[in-house]
């Protein structure tokens, strides 16, 4: 016959497989296409006056019954432009803290961060920090080192090579101030101990055991003073950001 061949049972059966591979296809950049990925969180509690807390971002519940030195792990949430964070006390009663206006990106890892504020209505404050999320570079380490050690006030911070003493190594932070949000600070990667001092002195407020680390590690260091009187020894609390 003249004009177009006919489709046989075969081409047929290849064809609608065909048309339902390209529909499928097509369904599926839809899906992608309006996929948004989640924000992680997590909180970071400083203070030295709050009570046992809750924590919840726009409504979920993301740290139950944490005090000071707590640092949770992180929690996926749907990303936000002004994301609602209220901290309440574990015994009812209104909240102690409500923001409303903090952004947490698609993708992102943030740390909540309370801590004590006098100059505020409430006593407290929230900051949200943005938290590294791609590992340290290769054969280094990325920390990052929050001083809320009020009394104890500025530090330097060393990590004290195996084999090495202190009164030979160098300050891989000088001067730390209280209630500052410093970048990751990256060093080579080695087993270390770190030992932190009152700035300008060598008595060591804190030392720590050894610390392997093996490169790629990217950590976060929270400060706070063990007691409220001058130069007094300091609590470390260190959580894993990545790896």
């Amino acid at each position: 016959m003249n004009g177009a061949p006919l489709l046989t049972v075969p081409r047929l059966t290849l064809a609608a497989v065909a048309a339902l591979a390209v529909a499928l296809f097509l369904t599926a950049c839809e899906n992608v296409g309006s996929y948004t990925q989640p924000t992680l969180v997590r909180v970071i509690d400083a203070s030295y006056l709050a009570p046992a807390v809750n924590v919840t971002v726009n409504g979920t519940l993301i740290a139950a019954n944490i005090g000071q030195g707590a640092i949770t792990a992180y929690g996926a949430l749907p990303a936000s432009n002004s994301a609602v964070i209220n901290v309440n006390a574990t015994t009812a009663g209104p909240p102690l803290l409500t923001t409303n206006d903090w952004v947490l990106a698609a993708g992102d890892q943030h740390s909540a961060f309370l801590t004590d504020d006098a100059a505020a209505p409430t006593g407290y404050e929230i900051t949200v920090l943005q938290d590294q999320q791609v590992a340290a570079a290769t054969g280094h380490s990325a920390f990052r080192f929050l001083n809320q050690a009020i009394n104890t006030g500025a530090v330097d911070v060393y990590m004290v090579p195996a084999g090495s003493t202190l009164a030979n190594a160098i300050p891989l932070v000088t001067a730390l101030p209280v209630g500052n949000t410093p970048t990751y600070v990256s060093f080579l990667s080695q087993t270390v101990t770190m030992v932190i001092t009152p700035t300008g002195l060598t008595t060591p407020s804190y030392t720590s055991t050894p610390i392997g680390l093996t490169g790629g590690e990217v950590r976060t260091v929270l400060i706070v003073d063990t007691q409220l009187t001058s130069n007094p020894p300091v609590a470390v609390f260190t959580a894993n950001d990545v790896n």
